[in-house]
C-alpha cells in the first residue's frame, strides 16, 4: 500500500484518482487543490509519492509542477509523479533532472484512463523508477534535432520506448524485434548520444534523461 498526497484543483477528477488508487489497494493520505495545500500536505504526512496536475490555482500555469521541482529539492528522493494535459517544457526538464531522475515520473492525464498502466507507472515511480510519457519526450526532443539526427528511426521508436521505463523485452514485443536487435539499439544509441551510463537498473531511462540534460 503506498501513502499519497494527491494534488488536483478539480474536485470531480480528484475524488475519481482517489477511488480509483484506493481500488488497487492504496490510500490517499491528503488531497490538495492547491501548490500550497500540497506543500503543507507533504509536510504533514511525509507520503511515499505526491501525485499532483500541472495548472494549478491561483494562476493556473504551472504551480502544482513548481511545487513538485521545490518539494524534491527540500526533500531528495521524494518520488513524484506529475500528470498534465499538455507539456510544460521548461520545468518538465528541471523536474526530470532532480534527484538524477529517479522516483520520478511525467503522465499526460490520458494515460490515467489506460488503468493498469497508471497505477503501474504509479508504483515504479514510487519504488524509484523514472516513467516518462511518450508525447513528453517527443516534445523535449524536437528542440534537439541536431543531435537527434544521429539516430535512425528506429533507435528513435527504442529511445521513446526506453522512457516509459520498458524492458528489453517489452520494448522487444512491441517493435515485434529480438531482445538481442533491442540491446544492439540501444547500444547504438548510447555512442551516438556519446552517452556512458553503468546503472544497470534504470539505465534505460537514464539514458534519455541524461540526453535531454545535455
Amino acid at each position: 500500500m503506498l501513502r499519497i498526497v494527491l494534488a488536483e484543483d478539480s474536485v470531480l477528477l480528484r475524488e475519481g484518482l482517489v477511488g480509483l488508487l484506493e481500488r488497487f489497494g492504496h490510500r490517499v493520505v491528503a488531497g490538495a487543490g492547491t501548490a500550497e495545500e500540497l506543500t503543507a500536505a507533504v509536510a504533514e504526512h511525509g507520503p511515499d509519492i505526491v501525485v499532483t496536475d500541472v495548472r494549478m490555482p491561483p494562476g493556473f500555469s504551472d504551480e502544482g509542477l513548481r511545487a513538485a521541482v521545490a518539494l524534491r529539492e527540500v526533500r531528495p528522493g521524494l518520488p513524484v509523479l506529475v500528470l498534465s494535459q499538455y507539456v510544460q517544457r521548461a520545468y518538465a526538464e528541471e523536474l526530470l533532472d532532480s534527484c538524477d531522475g529517479t522516483g520520478v515520473g511525467y503522465l499526460l492525464k490520458e494515460r490515467v484512463g489506460k488503468v493498469e498502466e497508471f497505477v503501474d507507472a504509479l508504483q515504479r515511480v514510487a519504488e524509484g523508477g523514472t516513467v516518462v510519457d511518450p508525447e513528453v519526450v517527443r516534445q523535449l526532443l524536437r528542440h534537439r534535432r541536431d543531435p537527434l539526427s544521429r539516430l535512425t528511426a528506429r533507435e528513435r521508436e527504442v529511445l521513446a520506448l526506453m522512457a516509459e521505463g520498458r524492458s528489453n523485452a517489452s520494448v522487444a514485443e512491441v517493435l515485434t524485434v529480438s531482445e538481442g536487435t533491442v540491446s544492439k539499439h540501444f547500444g547504438s544509441i548510447l555512442t551516438k548520444l556519446d552517452l556512458s551510463l553503468t546503472d544497470a537498473t534504470n539505465r534505460r531511462v537514464l539514458a534519455v534523461l541524461a540526453y535531454l540534460r545535455k
